[in-house]
């Protein structure tokens, strides 16, 4: 027996309980939605993830240059290419998060507040 006939046995009738309609249930679950997505807009800014993921490349590209051999210069005709793209990611990975720093993201206000503020008569 599935979950919706154990329901429908359970009232007698056969009618399914109605919960979805409270309207304070429905609020309370909105403006956590919102909240949570707010959080998430925060979290997963494009800046952060590629800022990020350039300083730890940059890392890594920077400490092969600096421990390049004679042999790999050779190959480059005497120019540390690994040594100066790592310090070119490191400095766009750091400007990436400087930036998000300085300006960071900021949610949008919620329907009601938006609506208050334009002066619309009709939302509540």
């Amino acid at each position: 027996m599935n979950d919706k006939q154990n329901d429908q046995n359970a009232t007698g009738d056969g009618a399914v309980p109605d919960t979805a309609h409270d309207p304070a249930a429905h609020i309370q679950e909105v403006e956590d939605l919102e909240r949570r997505s707010n959080t998430a807009a925060r979290l997963f800014d494009v800046r952060r993830i590629i800022g990020g993921l350039f300083v730890v490349y940059g890392v890594i590209v920077t400490v092969a240059g600096i421990l390049a051999s004679d042999e790999d210069l050779d190959k480059a005709e005497g120019i540390n290419i690994n040594l100066w793209t790592g310090l070119g990611m490191l400095a766009l990975g750091v400007f990436f998060l400087v930036w998000l720093r300085l300006s960071p993201t900021i949610p949008p206000p919620p329907p009601e507040e938006a609506a208050a503020e334009s002066g619309d008569p009709l939302v509540k």
